[in-house]
């Protein structure tokens, strides 16, 4: 273990399992919809409202605005309703619960934090600081989500979490999203829909369109091209699910910062919203913005993904472009360095590298910067969240996996107006998984996605084995100097 002093708090996000969403559950088959609703038209007005009102009186505290949850799932299934008189609103809500049920967000596991300032700031002594922390919420089917924590670090360095809301909220998902005509054309491309049915689409779209101007192109291709032919079929397929991929969510304003959720939405989500990395990004010209990196995962491959907010309230979103934009652990830089972007990857789920780009959209021509060196790490490495500005140089927190899948935490230096240059590398573990912390949902893990500078203390959130999250502070001058003193012997450090 490195000689850096580590400070533990008493902070620890444990799963519960009474935080629960409302979701739609309906089955593929559609003979078995249409019965489950014809047992619902057969019974009487009164039988109606005894039944709902059970299911009010069981659900209603659970969940904020339960009747207009019920009734979004009532409208999922409407179409197949097979009966011309007008239901009663209870009626429909009672069909609507039959198509609903609750999913436990975290019931396995809350893990894999990163934290940023809270972007608003209004009342914080001189001194202190108000953040958001991101985790990864993992429930039943091990299907994962991104959840919210806000907190205080006081000026003398003790941390406090919000009380937690007993709900949790959905965003709306904005029916009409727009996109950029140019990044889309791209992405199209690097998937190989790059031909002519792809070409007619896009031609009438403007340079930013929406998707309502997008599925209007859509049929119209689709009609004007006869036959159709199972290369328009694929291709037409393809731009809608790219189209479903980049998406746009609102939040009401004043809700509580532990009720937002971010659930899977898209194609590419169904089985999770895996390790998102937020960083605060602060543009040449002063303006502030959230970006996170996170990994979207279907049940059979994984996808990089971006998103982007300024308020936490309005989120978009957003596939990345590139051939190196592949697995996990992308992470943006906290501002352009010689007017670029500039992002750490790991594309070759072994070593560590370096992007630098016009465009937080689109990224390319990968630099390796670092390889496995010690034994703790000789599986592979990885970032834990985007780097952190010092005057020393650049602080990249980093995991590596060594024997027996055993995960450390650990830390490296690069060059403040170079990154592509390692200046320091820690050869022990900043942090190992000890004790307790070793067992879990998946054991001997420590793992973090992002820390944040408070005055000279790195605050260090991290999660246990993939189940709980907790927090470590320790002196930025003590691992800077550890650091410095690291020795970089013939180019290859050791």
């Amino acid at each position: 273990m490195s000689s850096v002093h580590l400070c533990r708090h008493v902070v620890t996000v444990l799963p519960e399992s009474a935080r629960v969403i409302l979701r739609s559950w309906i089955p593929n088959d559609i003979q078995r919809i249409t019965t489950i609703i014809g047992r619902a038209l057969a019974i009487t007005e009164e039988e109606v409202a005894s039944q709902l009102q059970e299911v009010l009186v069981e659900f209603e505290a659970r969940h904020r605005d339960i009747g207009k949850l019920l009734r979004a799932n009532y409208e999922r299934v409407r179409a197949y309703v097979f009966t011309q008189h007008p239901l009663s609103e209870k009626r429909q809500l009672l069909i609507g619960a039959l198509f609903s049920g609750e999913y436990a967000l975290e019931s396995a596991a809350i893990f894999n934090p990163s934290i940023v300032a809270h972007p608003d700031q209004s009342g914080v002594a001189v001194g202190a600081v108000r953040f958001i922390m991101s985790l990864r919420a993992t429930g039943e089917g091990h299907i994962s989500s991104i959840e919210f924590r806000s907190g205080m670090i006081t000026p003398q360095g003790q941390i406090t979490l919000d009380p937690i809301s007993r709900y949790v909220t959905a965003p709306e998902i904005v029916a009409n999203p727009s996109y950029n005509k140019k990044r889309f054309i791209i992405k199209l491309a690097e998937m190989g829909f790059n031909d002519r049915h792809a070409e007619a689409v896009m031609k009438s779209l403007a340079a930013n369109f929406t998707l309502s101007e997008l599925q209007k192109s859509l049929n119209i291709v689709r009609q004007d091209t006869k036959p159709e032919t199972h290369d328009l079929r694929r291709t037409l397929e393809c731009i809608q699910w790219l189209a479903d991929s980049n998406y746009e969510l609102h939040f009401p304003g004043g809700m509580d910062m532990s009720e937002r959720i971010i659930f899977p939405v898209s194609p590419n989500e169904t089985n999770g919203i895996e390790d998102a990395r937020f960083v605060r990004f602060v543009e040449d010209d002063g303006l502030v913005v959230y970006y996170a990196t996170y990994t979207a995962y279907n049940g059979r491959a994984i996808l990089p993904q971006f998103i982007e907010t300024s308020d936490f309230l309005n989120f978009r979103i957003l596939t990345l472009n590139g051939s190196p934009v592949q697995n996990k652990g992308m992470a943006l830089f906290p501002r352009r360095i010689a007017g670029r972007y500039a992002m750490l990857s790991r594309h070759d789920d072994e070593n560590l590298f370096i992007m630098f780009s016009d465009s937080p959209y689109y990224w390319s021509d990968p630099q390796l910067i670092l390889r496995p060196a010690e034994m703790w790490e000789s599986v592979k490495i990885g970032n834990c969240g985007s780097p952190i500005e010092t005057e020393a140089g650049w602080l990249v927190i980093t995991h590596g996996v060594g024997p027996m899948r055993k995960y450390c935490i650990g830390a490296v230096l690069l060059d403040l107006d170079d990154p592509t240059k390692v200046i320091g590398r820690l050869r022990e573990p900043l942090l190992a998984p000890e004790g307790n912390e070793r067992e879990g949902y998946v054991p001997n893990v420590v793992y973090s996605c992002g820390s944040l500078l408070h005055g000279r203390e790195l605050i260090l959130p991290f999660a246990v084995s993939d189940r709980a999250s907790v927090i470590v502070s320790m002196s930025i001058d003590e691992l800077l100097g550890a650091l410095r003193s690291s020795q970089n012997v013939g180019g290859c450090w050791r």
